[in-house]
């Protein structure tokens, strides 16, 4: 089960950040922002549009089948685990900078997840007893 858990959530990141980091290409190709049809035609005219949609469809699905399993509190905390895998991301794609502000960000989100991790093998541990 725990390969299952693990295979699950590194197709969830995946398919998370691979759907954040085409959004931001999407947004990117369709400046300026402008709220009329010609804006909407050039949004769809690239490539990265449908793109998005493909990495929000495997990450619903992957979110779908993995919350039938897994215990939702840590499922939930380890899902918010995407937020720092699109910072390193943007990094490498974007030139974006990691900021000291990010960076504290991120390993809060890290260490939140280490505990609801910690605290459930805890919780099952004592219910097993």
């Amino acid at each position: 089960m725990k390969k299952f858990y693990i295979i699950g959530f590194v197709l969830l990141l995946f398919f998370d950040t691979f759907g954040q980091t085409f959004f931001k290409l999407t947004a990117i190709s369709a400046l300026p922002f402008e709220a009329n049809i010609s804006w909407l035609l050039r949004i769809f005219s690239h490539g990265w549009a449908y793109l998005v949609m493909v990495g929000y469809a495997g990450a619903f699905i992957t979110w779908m089948v993995l919350l039938k399993k897994a215990p939702v509190g840590p499922a939930f905390a380890a899902s918010h685990l995407q937020l720092v895998t699109v910072m390193f991301v943007s990094v490498v794609a974007f030139n974006e900078q990691i900021t000291l502000t990010r960076l504290l960000g991120a390993l809060s989100i890290i260490v939140g997840i280490v505990f609801l991790a910690l605290a459930e093998q805890r919780l099952h541990r004592k219910s097993v007893e």
